[in-house]
């Protein structure tokens, strides 16, 4: 059992947990809770390390079990150690380090979001899960949008990083990926007032979204990417809607549009 907040393999996961760079360095991720761990099992990644305490649920218990059957490296902590480690106001007993995959798109892909300076933890673990939810092929950040593995956002998530193909990039690349496909995109960016409103948009096409951030809105490079500008209709006058939801509402209404294509007539 690990008793010392000094232990070497400690240390490394407090970088990991709280250094961005660290991250990248070493190419991995801390997961906390037993339900992102049966996630990362499920999905077939190849976790490398867990640490648990003794008083961990029966549910818990199995899990560390499974991940020790498949040959992860497991560690039993004192509860003091958890507790320092853990970025929730209760521990829950279970921490993994997960690797960080270089993600591919589909060669061929109809849908896809670029999340534009989402500085918001929260916003875009909740962006992950909904494109997770709707099917979206890809999802890419563009510089300045906060770190995707940091553990608000991993938290936040709820394990949709384990389904999804999400790629941090420069704008040189995103330009690149986007505009020189074999299939060409539609670019469409998200606006609080300007452009079509987006029941008028004709959005089967294949297409990626442009979500710009909660504060400033989309950059000027994003603006320049753009093809076309769509905005959600406010009829209460609000300004403006959260980046999260705002992204909700329109790449449902992406397949919305799309499941309207493929429904037979009714038949009386």
């Amino acid at each position: 059992m690990i008793t010392s907040i000094q232990n070497q393999k400690i240390q490394s996961i407090r970088a990991l947990l709280e250094k961005p760079h660290a991250r990248q360095a070493k190419h991995s991720y801390v997961i906390e809770g037993v339900r992102l761990g049966e996630e990362a099992l499920a999905s077939g990644c190849k976790v490398e390390s867990v640490l648990y305490i003794s008083t961990l649920s029966k549910r818990g218990q199995e899990l560390v079990e499974k991940f020790s059957a498949s040959g992860t490296v497991i560690e039993e902590v004192s509860p003091h150690i958890m507790d320092s480690l853990s970025k929730t106001e209760k521990s829950q007993g279970l921490l993994a380090v997960v690797p960080i995959h270089t993600p591919t798109l589909p060669s061929l892909v109809d849908f896809v979001v670029v999340a534009d300076g989402i500085r918001d933890p929260g916003n875009l673990g909740s962006l992950i899960r909904t494109c997770v939810a709707a099917g979206v092929q890809g999802l890419i950040l563009t510089p300045g949008t906060v770190d995707v593995y940091a553990p608000k956002v991993v938290r936040s998530a709820m394990g949709a990083h384990f389904h999804l193909p999400i790629l941090a990039l420069g704008w040189t690349e995103i330009y690149s990926l986007l505009l020189e496909r074999k299939n060409f995109l539609h670019i469409y960016l998200t606006d609080a007032e300007q452009g079509q409103s987006f029941w008028e948009v004709d959005l089967r096409q294949p297409l990626a979204l442009l979500i710009g951030g909660e504060a400033e809105g989309a950059s000027s490079s994003a603006r320049h990417l753009a093809e076309s500008i769509i905005h959600i209709p406010m009829p209460g006058g609000s300004e403006s809607l959260n980046a999260a939801i705002a992204a909700g509402i329109l790449i449902f209404e992406v397949i919305r549009q799309r499941s309207l294509v493929n429904l037979k007539p009714s038949i009386d």
